[in-house]
């Protein structure tokens, strides 16, 4: 086997290892488990660190193993596979360190933190997939490993809110599948290319190709969130903060966005998905959500449940990207791959540090706690203006070239569902802005801990203003090489929109 394919293999290996040897280690191992977590949370991110240069460089990094006759397990590493591997591995480092401070009194770690490894493998096997069924291995793979972490606490209310998740990912897993099979059947093949490789079936075919691109998007709009296939999302927020975290930032929902991507681009192709007539449909589905989610989450006392139907609407920044059909509108919905999962998973470790610092769950019951947890709620002020949009936040510059994508496409409407959005944003989240920071804080708090001098436990704290800052650069210097917006250009230019 090539040197350069053993990479990807590596990636794969840094977290599926230590997750294997972590479920049978005792509780009482703490070091150990740390040791494990962080050194392969540190060997990921190494490795992909290297790829991104190398590809960067037109090297090429791929492995095959022999599957079924005809098709083999395909990791393949290009620059769109980079955009999410690089949020993924990097965002995992910082919530393996907030998991570790979160749940370091709690029972069942081990079996928490095996989970939590095997679910981070699947994820970067969906992003480094060559071909179809290698994607919907892992996709699967991933509802596997994650429902543990769902009913994680064992509660009634955990095991109900896995229930509805299982039953909805279950159920797209067999649409998912059905689709993938129908489709070999009909072109022999279901390799990834960058135009699609479905085109030389559409005359013959036609509308076969549009039931299958039907029954895909379902397949993986359920983790994607879209409306009407998105209320496990709140109900999963039962799940521990890092679980929330890694199911809205790092795992499940940019796995479903990331598998619409492919869809669009490397299994139909954009031209030909546009000539089939299912990107304005899928345009119209994503304006719905976004609207739909903000509205939602306007109606939210649980701080959580108000965070959750925000990913439900921003998530669909990216598929409307897609759906517009054009070069600044997809560089739009990659960009807004990385930046929503910045300041997404930045808001989930604030509502971590106050739900374990002070007992806070509610809206309701943040008045004044920004005297109490400034820094927790510094970062989270930040994550809001980046949600809304403002300049110079990384979401700004998601909303931008959307925005110049839909006037380069020659639709108008999409600025007025972004404007809607901000608006909606705006309405939900501010007024918790306005009790944090200017209400009177009340006489005691519901379950308020002790950290002495500190606001809140340092593996707590650290993450969350990591990635808070990370919202902001990226804003700020979003034109430097390497950023997100830099990669999504390279994206759209050597695989998408080539000459």
């Amino acid at each position: 086997m090539p040197a350069n394919a053993w990479l990807p293999l590596l990636v794969l290996a840094s977290s599926l290892l230590p997750g294997l040897v972590i479920f049978f280690l005792a509780e009482r191992r703490y070091w150990t488990r740390t040791l494990l977590n962080l050194t392969g949370a540190l060997i990921k991110l190494a490795l992909v660190s290297a790829m991104l240069w190398g590809v960067f460089h037109q090297q090429q990094y791929e492995a095959n193993l022999p599957l079924l006759p005809g098709l083999d397990l395909v990791l393949r590493v290009r620059p769109l596979s980079l955009l999410f591997l690089v949020l993924s591995a990097g965002l995992w480092l910082l919530t393996t360190l907030y998991a570790i401070g979160y749940l370091e009194d709690s029972p069942n770690r081990s079996r928490f933190f095996g989970f939590f490894s095997l679910c981070v493998t699947a994820t970067v096997g969906v992003a480094m997939a060559g071909n179809l069924l290698t994607f919907l291995l892992f996709f699967e793979l991933l509802t596997l490993t994650t429902y543990p972490l769902v009913v994680h606490r064992g509660t009634e209310e955990a095991r109900r809110a896995g229930q509805v998740y299982l039953a909805h990912t279950v159920i797209a897993g067999a649409l998912l599948l059905a689709g993938t099979v129908w489709l070999y059947t009909l072109v022999g093949t279901l390799t990834f290319a960058t135009r699609g490789f479905v085109a030389d079936a559409v005359d013959s075919h036609r509308w076969s190709l549009v039931a299958i691109f039907v029954l895909l998007i379902i397949g993986v709009g359920v983790k994607a969130a879209l409306v009407p296939l998105h209320s496990w999302l709140p109900r999963a927020m039962v799940a521990p903060a890092p679980v929330s975290a890694l199911l809205h930032a790092v795992a499940v929902v940019k796995a479903g966005a990331f598998g619409i991507v492919l869809i669009v681009y490397d299994v139909f192709g954009v031209e030909v998905a546009a000539e089939l007539g299912v990107t304005g449909p899928l345009a119209l589905v994503a304006a719905f959500t976004i609207l739909y989610g903000s509205t939602r989450a306007l109606f939210q006392d649980d701080l959580k449940r108000r965070l959750a139907f925000s990913t439900v609407s921003q998530v669909s920044y990216i598929v409307l990207g897609v759906a517009i059909v054009g070069p600044l509108a997809t560089v739009g919905g990659l960009v807004h791959l990385v930046h929503q999962g910045v300041m997404k998973i930045t808001l989930f470790f604030c509502a971590g540090n106050l739900a374990e610092t002070l007992g806070i769950h509610k809206v309701s019951e943040m008045n004044g706690v920004g005297q109490r947890m400034p820094w927790t709620m510094v970062a989270f002020t930040i994550g809001v203006f980046g949600m809304i949009g403002l300049p110079p936040m990384a979401g700004f510059i998601s909303k931008w070239y959307l925005g110049l994508g839909g006037l380069e496409a020659g639709v108008h409407w999409p600025l007025f569902v972004l404007a809607g959005s901000s608006l909606l944003n705006a309405a939900y989240f501010l007024p918790i802005l306005y009790r944090a920071w200017f209400r009177e804080p009340p006489a005691a708090w519901p379950e308020e801990r002790d950290f002495g001098a500190q606001e809140t436990a340092w593996l707590l704290l650290l993450p969350t203003l990591i990635t808070a800052a990370l919202s902001l650069l990226m804003g700020l210097f979003a034109s430097m090489p390497f950023t997100p917006l830099e990669w999504a250009r390279l994206i759209a230019e050597r695989e998408f929109y080539r000459p």
